[in-house]
């Protein structure tokens, strides 16, 4: 009999490559890392899109992803890692979304796959090759994923609707162009 699995090496591969993605996209907003524009540069942008304050928007998206990545990637307190980084996700996607679906076009299917990863593994645990199952899932108790979804999701959904209102308002003024120049 084997100690592991190929569930726990799937699981592991899984929580490594996702969070491991997370943390170098939230280390581009937090530090300017890879290529990133740091809390600055990410805080202006934030605002462009109608997420504000630019700059605690920022913060909040780079630490779920930063913090939820890493996490994930040790498997320690999965269900909160994964609804974070999902919920951050989810902001993302919201950017994209009238875009289309394809990253090419500039849609929302990235943060979509992310996110979705990263929910995945907020509900089906770690697995056994994690610090979770070493602490004995202390931090990983059954109640513990209804509770992080659900909490992440009525977040998700207030910040995501009140850019929503946001951005329509500031529409509601733009003339439409009628004839081509």
């Amino acid at each position: 009999m084997t100690l592991y699995n190929r569930r726990d090496l799937g699981l592991l591969l899984l929580r490594v490559g996702t969070g491991g993605v997370l943390v170098a996209h939230g280390a581009q907003k937090l530090f300017g890392w890879f290529g990133g524009h740091g809390l600055e540069g990410t805080g202006q942008f934030m605002e462009s899109v109608g997420y504000r304050p630019g700059r605690a928007s920022a913060t909040a998206a780079g630490l779920a992803e930063t913090g939820g990545g890493a996490l994930l990637a040790l498997g320690l307190a999965t269900p909160a890692a994964g609804a974070a980084a999902a919920g951050a996700m989810a902001g993302a996607a919201a950017v994209h979304v009238p875009n289309g679906f394809f990253a090419q076009e500039g849609g929302y299917e990235y943060a979509a796959s992310l996110g979705l990863a990263a929910a995945g593994l907020a509900v089906t645990g770690p697995g056994r090759l994690s610090l979770d199952h070493a602490l004995h899932h202390v931090a990983d108790r059954g109640w513990m994923v209804p509770a992080a979804l659900g909490v992440t999701a009525a977040v998700t959904t207030a910040v995501v609707g009140m850019r929503g209102r946001r951005v329509r308002r500031e529409r509601e003024g733009e003339q439409e162009v009628l004839f081509g120049a």
